[in-house]
C-alpha cells in the first residue's frame, strides 16, 4: 500500500522522538494505534451492513470487483483477449439488430384500412 522501507521508518521513528520526547512518544504511540483500531472498526461495520442491506444474491461480491478499473478490465479488455473473428462476429450482429430496431422505429404505423379523404 505504502511505499515505505525499513530506513524510512526508522528515521520517521528517531524523528518523532527528538519532536516529541521519550515522556509524550508511548503516549502518542497508544492514541495512534486505538484510532487505527477505530477506524478498521468503523469500516468492517460499514462493509458488513452493505453486505447484509445487499442481500444473499451478492453475498460473494467484494469492494475490488466494485472498482471502475477492475470492471473495464473485466468486461472490456476480456473481450478483446477472445478470438478477433467471434468479437467481430459479436460487434457485427449488434450493429445489425441496432439497425433493424431503428428502421423499424422509424418506419411509420400501417393499419389494415387506409383512410381516404377524397371518398367522404
Amino acid at each position: 500500500m505504502f511505499d515505505i522501507g525499513t530506513g524510512e521508518i526508522i528515521a520517521l521513528a528517531v524523528l518523532a522522538l527528538l519532536i516529541l520526547g521519550p515522556d509524550k512518544l508511548p503516549r502518542y504511540a497508544a492514541d495512534a494505534a486505538r484510532f487505527i483500531r477505530h477506524m478498521r472498526a468503523l469500516a468492517n461495520d460499514a462493509k458488513s451492513e452493505v453486505t447484509r442491506e445487499l442481500g444473499p444474491d451478492l453475498d460473494g461480491l467484494g469492494l475490488r470487483e466494485l472498482n471502475p478499473r477492475a470492471l473495464v478490465r473485466k468486461h472490456v479488455l476480456e473481450g478483446l483477449d477472445r478470438d478477433p473473428s467471434e468479437a467481430s462476429d459479436t460487434a457485427r450482429s449488434r450493429r445489425s439488430s441496432s439497425a433493424g430496431q431503428a428502421g423499424a422505429a422509424a418506419e411509420p404505423p400501417t393499419t389494415a384500412a387506409s383512410y381516404d379523404p377524397d371518398t367522404t
